[in-house]
């Protein structure tokens, strides 16, 4: 079996887990990484032992395909170079800044026959992959995605740096256009981008999700609670635990509503390992990503209209 040939372009905190990933994939040849911090670049290539670059473009004709760990507004400018160029891309969540960009990106991976995936990372969470045949049709969901203030992911608001990955799997969950949405949004350590949002989106199956997303918390919680006809569903993907409670089928018998617990096994595991397995297997099988573009896009999309809604509200409460 030919090995695929990578590199990872940004090795800032999550990029040098790619890097990690990679260097322990069997299959796999690390060639290269590029950052344009010359130290940082040096660092992580002498502590991989690979060549380190700070021009991404020196990776061209030597990779089959790249992570693209950069700031979320140059990952349209990167990703199409590389897509351009017949290698396939892995691109961190969100996509892209705007709906053209990821537009752009996916019609070129069409084009050139590119594999282009979306770094989605909860979709490889052991807890939700454990949700197969468990969830059907979701009538309820809500979603509470809190972590401290950090640095990193400041170039763009809590929406596209945190919520996004609620959005993502509720999209997928309900599978059901969003109808309707009402979104608040506040800004309180970062001076214009929002640190703490919430959204109502109703769906036209008459699923309705509440979702809140903060990055200003002082305890880190990623948990998110499915309600439909025959179970309540919660999900603690920190933890990564999934428990069932549904109705008793021999309620008839009882005076009161009785709720069986069903505790669901998980073997734990690593999602972003999971995650760059899964891009190189359809590297090398040719198939289609777990999470190709097009649900790149449509998660940036919701995730916009909620910025626009937040922003159009912000503005009128400035001209009373």
């Amino acid at each position: 079996m030919k090995s695929v040939r990578v590199g990872v372009v940004g090795v800032g905190y999550l990029g040098a887990f790619h890097v990690q990933k990679y260097a322990a994939l069997s299959g796999v040849t690390l060639v290269g990484i590029a950052d344009i911090n010359p130290a940082r670049a040096h660092e992580i290539g002498k502590q991989f032992d690979v060549p380190a670059y700070t021009d991404y473009r020196e990776l061209f004709g030597n990779v089959d395909a790249v992570s693209v760990v950069v700031p979320t507004n140059a990952h349209h400018r990167v990703a199409l170079d590389f897509l351009s160029r017949g290698v396939d891309v892995l691109v961190e969540k969100p996509i892209t800044t705007t709906l053209a960009e990821a537009d752009e990106l996916i019609t070129t991976a069409r084009r050139e026959g590119r594999i282009l995936q979306v770094g989605h990372l909860e979709r490889f969470n052991p807890a939700l992959r454990s949700l197969e045949g468990i969830v059907t049709t979701p009538l309820f969901i809500e979603s509470h995605r809190l972590a401290p203030f950090k640095d990193r992911g400041t170039d763009v608001d809590v929406i596209l740096d945190i919520m996004i990955h609620d959005i993502d799997i509720i999209l997928m969950l309900v599978n059901s256009p969003v109808a309707a949405l009402h979104a608040v949004g506040v800004p309180v350590v970062s001076p214009e981008k929002n640190d703490i949002a919430n959204v109502r989106l109703e769906f036209a199956s008459g699923c309705v999700a509440n979702v809140t997303a903060s990055r200003i918390s002082v305890k880190e919680m990623r948990k998110l609670r499915i309600f439909q006809q025959d179970a309540y569903i919660s999900i603690d993907f920190a933890a990564q635990q999934v428990d069932v409670y549904r109705r008793f089928d021999g309620a008839e018998n009882y005076d009161t509503p009785q709720i069986m617990y069903e505790a669901v096994t998980i073997a734990q595991g690593d999602a972003l390992e999971q995650e760059i397995a899964s891009f190189v297997t359809a590297v090398r099988n040719r198939s289609t990503p777990e999470v190709p573009g097009e649900a790149g896009r449509a998660a940036l999309q919701v995730a916009l209209e909620i910025v626009e809604q937040i922003e159009t509200k912000k503005a009128a409460l400035q001209l009373r």
